[in-house]
């Protein structure tokens, strides 16, 4: 009799315990409001980047031709030209940009991870570092035009200027990505390696440097694409030009973002012209940073697959 009042009472507690984990209407109901909103979300996030790139190649592709990429705007006015002297100049301000902030954003890593970690030198430099993400592009172009007027003069423009200001603009964005992938690289490493007697130096050329690279290389990459598309600081320092200016330490300079920008802003009496040659541009410019955003993905595991190899 006892036996069998404890098999039914088993029973009645596990219909229970069941009853009470199966959902009800009302989980089942939020389950999929909530549900439903992560996914509007979602959808309404990916709108707006949709639109962007749909309406670039519909009206960029009305002007994408070669023409567009081996003439200048020299002596052009209406239709025809192109944007081979803003491309050139893009090309050589950024290179430039990057072999300024690459090496003293890598460097500033270096220290901030194997040397200074918890100093006080280390924290100010975190905190500039944190400071100048935030600071407004303008206001780096305007410390390049102070700067390089104090050198060279009131009213001095050039290419070099320009990538002074996307420096400033760049390396924080390098040093906060090389911080922490230099943090990723296994302590054991070092330790080895500074156990045999290597100086410290030796151990992070041969040893930290090498292994962090593919996240290094895609920390650089990222902070090209951070700077190739700034309007306001080239406009200020470097200024524009329709003719071809090879010569970053002299002469004004143009770019695809300034192009744009005067493409749109100072129309000519046929401005269909000016619209097309705007979002052509537009489109060449996005296709730029889309190539950058897909190249950072890529290389890191193309490098260590390489260095695997070897």
């Amino acid at each position: 009799m006892t036996l069998t009042l404890t098999r039914r009472e088993t029973s009645a507690d596990a219909a229970t315990t069941l009853r009470a984990s199966r959902p009800t209407w009302r989980r089942r109901s939020k389950n999929a409001l909530a549900t439903g909103a992560v996914v509007g979300a979602a959808v309404l996030t990916a709108v707006p980047l949709t639109l962007v790139i749909w309406a670039a190649i519909q009206r960029g592709s009305e002007r994408l031709d070669l023409a567009l990429f081996s003439n200048s705007m020299r002596g052009v006015v209406g239709q025809g030209g192109g944007l081979l002297h803003a491309l050139t100049g893009t090309l050589l301000i950024t290179a430039a940009t990057a072999a300024i902030a690459i090496p003293l954003g890598v460097s500033a890593a270096i220290y901030l991870t194997e040397y200074g970690d918890q100093t006080r030198l280390a924290s100010l430099t975190r905190r500039a570092v944190d400071i100048m993400v935030s600071i407004p592009s303008i206001v780096a172009g305007l410390a390049a035009y102070a700067l390089f007027s104090l050198l060279l003069g009131p009213g001095t423009r050039s290419g070099l200027a320009g990538a002074v200001a996307l420096a400033m603009i760049m390396i924080p964005v390098v040093v906060r990505a090389s911080e922490e992938v230099l943090r990723l690289v296994p302590g054991d490493l070092r330790e080895a390696g500074l156990a045999l007697g290597s100086p410290r130096w030796r151990v992070i050329r041969k040893i930290v440097l090498p292994t962090a690279l593919p996240g290094l290389t895609a920390g650089a990459v990222l902070g090209v694409a951070r700077i190739i598309g700034e309007t306001a600081p080239l406009l200020l320092v470097a200024g524009f030009t329709d003719a071809m200016n090879y010569n970053l330490a002299e002469g004004r300079m143009a770019t695809l973002p300034v192009f744009i920008y005067t493409q749109w802003s100072s129309k000519g009496l046929d401005t269909a012209a000016y619209d097309q040659r705007a979002w052509a541009g537009a489109l060449v410019l996005m296709a730029v940073v889309v190539a950058l955003q897909l190249a950072a993905r890529a290389l890191p595991p193309q490098i260590a697959k390489l260095r695997r190899n070897r």
